[in-house]
């Protein structure tokens, strides 16, 4: 009966099999097309994917469908459940190995809610400043304020030939370029071999171009999107957004590079990178940038003190510690704690990391105030590993015990 045929296939040992070959290939391909596509691609393209349709190899595009690490996982879940409850047994004698297949199966469950759950984001602040929010590393969005209203279209929108209509908004955005990868000159006086982007805002004096998207883990995409508003009353005109005006480390960057031609010249140049973009509409101004992706908590920390110290007479780092207070107007909290670098903090459903720092007698000396980066993990799975590696380990003493028993049970009666 076709019943039977299903089920015999997903209780066989041979797909389970056939699957841990797959995954073989899976990640022996996917370590290599890390070298032309990034950690990052790699693990959304191939691990976090149901097919992957094409793969690269050595410089080279290799036109082959493998399977994704959705799909071998899923049918490796759905073998092993299967084949759980289809060969069950309350005995004694599969005890351990009933526990250790459980075990199994909840380090694969465990990892698909850690891919499908987890977020992994950052929290910058320097001496003194308060955050009730953390920011994406990865993921960008394009925001609208006016007033208190945030409206904010994720950068998976924005693409180019794209319309964005929404309820809250009562003019239209034409996506004409976007770059997921950028990069910003001044337009210098006497300097200018092409015309701008566009004469409004911060094109007038910024030139931008698209660049190839990064694949180093220590570096990151620089988003700029060219944009056409058009309302009712008429067209609005066309704009840039770009995340080198909004990033605080990126605007930093800039602000060194035009050190040479003086601090005053610098700051000029700087301030006109930083200006707010502003459009008018349906009675109200609207101001847009491109920032990265946050997530507000009902909770805020404050960066007390940023801590760098290093070991005698060297530049080696010793220590990373940064004190923050905790603020919770839903609870009354109000606590302080220390972060350091084993020694995270975990609240509200978030583990606080040490991850960066800018502090120490480098950072006085050369007048910055001391910064800190914490690495923030929302990973509600976070336990599921620690439980299936202990069901697994269980089910393996029992299994063994069990056999030794038997072994010397049977060597006592000869």
């Amino acid at each position: 009966m076709p019943i039977n045929k299903i089920l015999g296939l997903f209780t066989s040992l041979r797909l389970t099999s056939v699957l841990l070959a797959f995954s073989i290939i899976l990640v022996f391909v996917g370590t290599l097309a890390q070298a032309d596509e990034g950690l990052y691609a790699v693990q959304a393209n191939y691990f976090n994917h149901w097919f992957v349709v094409g793969f690269h190899m050595f410089g080279k595009h290799i036109p082959f469908i493998l399977p994704g690490g959705y799909l071998i996982g899923t049918l490796l879940l759905v073998n092993l459940v299967a084949s759980h409850i289809y060969r069950f047994e309350f005995t004694m004698k599969k005890t351990g190995i009933q526990l250790a297949h459980a075990g199994v199966i909840v380090l694969l469950v465990g990892q698909l809610s850690t891919v499908l759950l987890a977020r992994e984001l950052q929290m910058h602040f320097a001496e003194g400043e308060a955050r009730n929010y953390s920011d994406s590393a990865t993921d960008y969005e394009l925001i609208f304020v006016s007033g208190d209203e945030i409206t904010a279209v994720p950068e998976s929108l924005l693409k180019a030939g794209g319309v964005l209509k929404t309820p809250s908004l009562p003019f239209t955005v034409r996506v004409k370029s976007f770059w997921r990868n950028s990069d910003m000159n001044f337009r210098a006086p006497m300097m200018q071999n092409a015309p701008p982007l566009t004469t409004n805002g911060v094109a007038r004096n910024f030139d931008f171009r698209g660049l190839a998207d990064v694949k180093e883990m220590d570096q990151r995409n620089i988003p700029t999107a060219v944009l056409e508003f058009s309302a009712a009353s008429g067209p609005l005109g066309v704009w840039v957004a770009s995340d080198w005006t909004t990033d605080p480390a990126l605007v930093e960057a800039v602000r060194s590079s035009y050190a040479q031609m003086g601090t005053g010249m610098a700051q000029k140049i700087v301030a006109q990178l930083v200006a707010p973009q502003t459009i008018a509409a349906g009675g109200k101004q609207y101001t847009f940038l491109i920032r990265a992706a946050r997530v507000v908590h009902p909770f805020s920390l404050t960066l007390l003190k940023a801590t760098h110290t290093v070991y005698p007479g060297t530049d080696i780092p010793k220590d990373f510690r940064s004190r923050v207070r905790i603020d919770n107007p839903q609870t009354g909290e109000r606590r302080e704690v220390e972060i350091s670098m084993n020694h995270p903090l975990r609240y509200g459903g978030y583990t606080y990391y040490q991850y960066q720092m800018d502090a120490g007698q480098a950072a006085q000396m050369a007048g910055r105030t001391a910064t800190s980066v914490l690495s923030v993990v929302r990973n509600p799975g976070w336990l599921t590993p620690y439980i299936g590696c202990a069901m697994v380990g269980a089910g393996l003493v029992i299994q063994f015990l069990y056999h030794l028993a038997g072994f010397v049970t049977k060597r006592k009666a000869k």
